[in-house]
């Protein structure tokens, strides 16, 4: 369906060059409002914020406080009414962003079980750069913590002196001390959220070394570490983000009790380590490329040969800290229905993971909705790259880990999806993925649900940042959808030549939407270099649900996430 904006918009934008800047397309807009008078009354202001911003719940109070908090001229405050420069700073004001300002702070029930929320998860969490040569950095992890992620990961290897050391295994990458980075989170952990740490260990320490993890957790974290399972109320097994909040939980693999059993035998310990182990193998085999990548630059071996995998048995110590986040391996949804606790959980490489999201979508929504899982990228990526995150959002898997030190799309949407509920690293899963009451497979249409239609006119930009050459930019704006398969979509601005200060594109974009609840919407603004190539300018992600109608402005971000003030894009949004 083609939306018709003529009627929607109440005015028309002029395309002179007096009206190209975003002040000149403001003032159209005071003017249309202010018929003729040089203020803007309470009332023409309400009528603007209705039939332009769709707040259909503001009043005549709202239309005054606007006035009180954006208006510096006394006489007109006194006479309630609004002179352009304040309507002009009211436009350009938090209170006319395209993301809506309630879900700067948590507003999500958090009362739900773990499994009931995406939750912003890293992965090789201490690399700054490469998987080969990249160093390993403290400062990765306070970066990660302070960007909202609440799901860390270490690398823990057996080092010198029986100080166990975090790296990237049968690499050159640099080292960095386990207590360290202990420290490091319990000092950062709660600077930006309240809700759970999760420290996803990926354990290749001798019994020896873990005994002494266990003792640096201990000490090092105190009554921030989770050691001991809660009295919850929530509905479920797992407690809720709310009853874990300042706590740190450890994710690694768990003794059986009969291992605990007085008199058992080395072998009968070694055996009960047996499903953490066969989840450890897995893991490594989904990362067999990546050790052979490896082993073309650092490893003697011959090429094809296979290294021996060291067994790695868990310590008790180390094992009786992890309570509500076992790693067992994924055998099969069957299996995970009839068999596996609530407190268990599976990591996945992506491969493996786009396989069943698309032979059995259905059936990882339902898994999903009883134990946590966690998807991280393929051993191949030697470069750090990042998979496409919202291809297992789609399914419902909780915590889909991505290297945070590498800019782009995915973390583009990353950011984009973690930026709602207050970017406490928790954003609770739509409807459509928690019932029961009807099937639903992204990778199918979705029939009998009624699609939604997005209008989105991309108006013009604003202080556009200039490349490195210092040359003026032929910027474009592409609007992506992502969303479920069908939902995917993008269209592009035409290109203005030369104008870097006030591009002015007045582009309509219809865009049809069938599950809106899952779909992140991006702008990116672009430098067309050639006729087929362009380079990247900036870029703002945010969620559908975040998306708020009207005549809105779009903040930029840098490559690496970094607001780009004042640099922003003009539009005006609809839906239905």
């Amino acid at each position: 369906m083609i939306i018709r904006v003529e009627g929607l918009l109440q005015i028309k934008m002029r395309k002179s060059k007096a009206s190209s800047t975003r002040r000149g397309e403001i003032q159209n807009l005071f003017n249309n409002y202010a018929s003729g008078q040089s203020t803007l009354p309470a009332s023409s202001l309400l009528r603007f914020l209705h039939k332009e911003q769709m707040e259909l719940e503001a009043d005549e109070a709202a239309a005054e406080s606007l006035i009180e908090k954006y208006e510096i001229e006394e006489c007109a405050v006194e006479r309630q009414c609004m002179t352009f420069e304040g309507f002009l700073r009211y436009m350009e004001s938090k209170d006319c962003c395209i993301f809506e300002q309630t879900h700067t702070s948590v507003y999500q029930d958090m009362n739900q079980p773990l499994t009931s929320y995406f939750i912003s998860s890293s992965h090789n969490t201490y690399l700054t750069g490469d998987q080969l040569v990249g160093k390993s950095h403290l400062d990765a992890y306070v970066s990660a913590l302070r960007r909202g992620c609440r799901c860390l990961e270490i690398d823990c290897w057996d080092g010198p002196g029986i100080e166990p050391i975090v790296y990237h295994g049968y690499t050159l990458t640099t080292k960095i001390l386990f207590k360290d980075v202990i420290t490091t989170v319990e000092q950062h952990a709660f600077e930006v959220s309240v809700y759970p740490v999760i420290l996803s260990l990926e354990n290749h320490c001798s019994k020896e070394q873990q005994e002494v993890m266990a003792i640096y957790l201990t000490s090092i974290l105190g009554n921030k570490l989770l050691d001991v399972r809660l009295d919850h109320q929530t509905t479920g097994d797992l407690p809720s983000p709310n009853d874990l909040k300042y706590k740190i939980l450890i994710k690694n693999k768990k003794l059986k009790p009969r291992a605990r059993i007085e008199g058992v035998s080395g072998t009968e310990a070694e055996d009960s380590a047996d499903e953490g182990e066969e989840e450890e193998e897995e893991e490594e085999e989904d990362e067999e490329e990546d050790q052979q990548s490896r082993s073309k630059f650092w490893s003697p071996r011959k090429a094809g040969s296979k290294k021996k995998k060291k067994r790695v048995v868990v310590a008790e110590k180390l094992s009786d800290l992890v309570i509500y986040t076992v790693s067992v391996k994924f055998i099969s949804f069957g299996h995970s229905k009839d068999s596996q606790n609530s407190c268990e959980n599976t990591s996945m490489a992506e491969k493996k993971a786009r396989k069943l999201a698309k032979v059995s979508g259905k059936d990882f929504i339902i898994h999903n909705q009883r134990f946590l899982s966690r998807i991280y990228p393929a051993g191949s990526r030697t470069s750090s790259s990042n998979y496409n995150p919202q291809e297992f959002w789609n399914v419902g898997s909780q915590l889909v880990a991505l290297n945070f030190q590498s800019p782009g799309l995915p973390m583009d949407l990353n950011d984009g999806r973690f930026q709602d509920n207050g970017g406490c690293g928790y954003v609770l899963k739509p409807p459509v993925l928690m019932t029961s009451e009807r099937s639903f497979d992204p990778s199918c249409s979705q029939r009998g649900v009624p699609p939604t239609h997005l209008l989105l006119k991309v108006i013009s930009g604003s202080n556009l940042p200039l490349p490195k050459s210092g040359k003026t930019l032929d910027p474009f704006v592409r609007v992506e959808i992502h969303g479920i398969g069908l939902d995917c979509n993008r269209k592009n601005t035409n290109t203005v030549k030369n104008n870097s200060l006030n591009p002015f594109w007045d582009t309509d974009m219809n865009f049809r939407i069938s599950i809106p609840d899952l779909c992140l919407v991006r702008f990116c603004v672009r430098d067309q270099i050639g006729f087929l190539s362009s380079d990247f300018v900036g870029q703002y992600t945010l969620p559908f649900s975040s998306l708020k109608k009207g005549f809105r402005w779009v903040p930029l971000r840098s490559r690496d996430g970094c607001s780009l003030d004042p640099a922003s894009l003009f539009v005006f949004v609809w839906y239905s």
